[in-house]
Parts: structure tokens; C-alpha cells; sequence
């Protein structure tokens, strides 16, 4: 018998995002076309709509992230929901109550949704697998597993400047090993039937099984971005890597650090992206981060609609397509 994904409700709705994993086609294109509708909320002059009124979103942040935790509670906030912030690090977990009974005395509180980050890999869907039947829990980047909203962000940013997916092919540079938004990345890009999905680093860097994603593996920069739609520079994630998996930042950004001139390989009408935030002279430099080519700044944009979109569709307000 076939397990139910626990990120879908018996309808084959969202109820969790967790990871995009294991999603259907039709349900990420169903994100992005709800994101699409919410796109232009921010250029209005009132910018909220009602469709979460009355309802309560928590970020439970474990690890710090203000960039992500504000485009988190600015989305739930133009969805006119109420939101309550958790500073975990001074909270009661600290001081010997458990996760579930935070969940708990949460879950007494009436909230609707649990925006969660944490540093330890499966933790969200741990959260997911204990809240109570009416809680929607969205995964905001769990250690070195999965960040699907920064994946789907990235996805709208690509469709909105290249089209379709299917002739595309997309770059993956640097930190592939510690990097939860390059695993994302991949699952979107292979599950929205991109050409090709080309990942690029020091070996030290490229995980042994990364082959089994369906991709194609490059050392070197010049030859892994030749002729590609769309460049990806991650970060170097120092915070997760356990010893010296690289000789020095100056010999990384000799060997992968995007310049102008490496970039000449790549398609003339390329983007450059970047989920930020951004080393410069290290993963890349700054006339090619605030050049013509980069989105850099769009997908920051754009997050804001896709977790609007997420948010909606979790809870009810937008009704999603059947996945897998």
C-alpha cells in the first residue's frame, strides 16, 4: 500500500510544505500560478488581501534568518493574518520544556500555522507529524535537508523571465554538499521537467550521491556554465561544514567565483541568481551581482507572493492541485 504523503490532505491538497519532494508537477505549477495571482498586491496602494482574516501564523525559528523570517511575516501579514513571532533561543524550551509542549501550549492558543526553522534536518516534518489536525506547518529551512519556498521563489523567478522549463538548462555553483536550497533546487527544477540541471564545485563539496538526482556533475566553472539559461551561485555554508573542505576563500573564488568574464560562456541572455545573502568577492563578484543579468533582488521580490501563495493554499484559502 502506498504511504500518503503527509504533506497532502485526502483531497491530494497542501496542507504542510515541507519539502518538494515527492510533489506532483501539477501542484508546484499550481504554486506558481497562485503566486502569479498575488504578484501585484505589492504594488497596490493597500497591500492586503483578506483571505487569511482571523487566522494565526507563528515563526518558530530555531536559527536565525531575518530576511527569511520578515518576507515569512510580511506574506502573512498581506494575507490580513495575524502573526506572533517566537524567539526560540529565549523561550521556554530553553529552560527545559520540550518541543511538544511548546507545540502544545501553542496549539491551546488557537494558532493556525507553524512557520518552522530549524538547524537539525527533519525537524519540520517531526513538527508536522505532532501538531493537531487543524495546524499547517511550512518549512522554512531545516539544517542541511530541504528549503522549498526558497526553491519555489526561485522557480517563479525563472519562469518569469525564460518561460517555459523544458528547454532550460540550469547551474548550480559552490556549496552543493551543505546547501539545502541547491537539494530543493534540484527536486523543482528535475519535477518541472527542466533539459538539464548541471551542478558545479570542488569535489569536497559535491555530494557522492548527487548523481542519483538526475544531474549533471562539473569541477570546472568555465566548462559548467557554458552555453546555460540560468546561473544559481549558492553560499558558502561555513556554519555546517565540518573541517577544511576548502584550501582558502581566495583560491574558492579564483576557481568558482562568478566574474564577468567567466560568465561570457554562458548564454548571452543568462540570469544570475542568488538566494542570498550574497559573500561578494567570494561566491561572486560585485559588477556581476548588480549587473543587467542579475534577479538577485527579484527573487527577494518574489518571495513574498510565493509564501503568500503557500500560506493560502495550507490553509485553505486557495484551493491546490492533486499531487503525488
Amino acid at each position: 500500500m502506498k504511504r500518503r504523503n503527509i504533506q497532502l490532505d485526502k483531497q491530494g491538497r497542501l496542507r504542510h510544505f515541507l519539502t518538494v519532494e515527492g510533489l506532483s508537477r501539477a501542484l508546484l505549477v499550481d504554486i506558481l500560478d497562485t503566486a502569479e495571482s498575488f504578484a501585484g498586491v505589492t504594488s497596490q496602494s493597500v497591500k492586503k488581501v483578506p483571505l487569511l482574516r482571523g487566522r494565526t501564523v507563528v515563526n518558530l525559528f530555531f536559527e536565525a534568518s531575518t530576511r527569511t523570517r520578515t518576507t515569512f511575516e510580511l506574506a502573512a501579514k498581506r494575507l490580513s493574518a495575524d502573526v506572533l513571532n517566537i524567539h526560540i533561543s529565549a523561550s521556554a524550551t530553553s529552560k527545559g520544556e520540550t518541543l511538544l509542549d511548546t507545540l502544545a501550549n501553542l496549539e491551546a492558543m488557537q494558532c493556525d500555522m507553524f512557520v518552522v526553522r530549524h538547524d537539525k534536518s527533519g525537524a519540520a516534518h517531526f513538527i508536522a507529524s505532532h501538531v493537531a489536525p487543524h495546524i499547517s506547518v511550512i518549512n522554512a529551512g531545516d539544517g542541511s535537508h530541504a528549503h522549498p519556498t526558497q526553491a519555489m521563489l526561485d522557480m517563479f523567478t525563472i519562469r518569469r523571465h525564460k518561460g517555459d522549463f523544458y528547454p532550460l538548462s540550469v547551474a548550480i555553483v559552490g556549496d552543493i554538499m551543505h546547501s539545502r536550497v541547491a537539494r530543493s533546487q534540484i527536486h523543482a527544477l528535475t519535477t518541472l521537467g527542466v533539459n538539464e540541471v548541471r551542478v558545479i564545485g570542488p569535489k569536497t563539496l559535491i555530494p557522492r550521491y548527487i548523481n542519483t538526482l538526475g544531474v549533471h556533475v562539473f569541477h570546472s566553472l568555465r566548462e559548467g556554465i557554458r552555453g546555460v539559461d540560468v546561473v544559481i551561485m549558492l553560499r558558502l555554508q561555513h556554519e555546517r561544514m565540518s573541517g577544511a573542505l576548502l584550501p582558502s576563500e581566495q583560491e574558492y573564488y579564483h576557481c568558482y567565483g562568478l566574474t564577468e568574464e567567466k560568465l561570457s560562456v554562458a548564454k548571452p541572455d543568462a540570469v544570475v541568481m542568488h538566494p542570498g545573502p550574497i559573500n561578494r568577492g567570494v561566491e561572486i563578484d560585485s559588477t556581476v551581482a548588480d549587473g543587467p543579468r542579475s534577479v538577485i533582488l527579484q527573487q527577494v521580490t518574489h518571495g513574498i507572493a510565493v509564501r503568500m501563495a503557500v500560506m493560502s493554499m495550507a490553509l485553505g484559502g486557495q484551493r491546490g492541485a492533486s499531487g503525488g
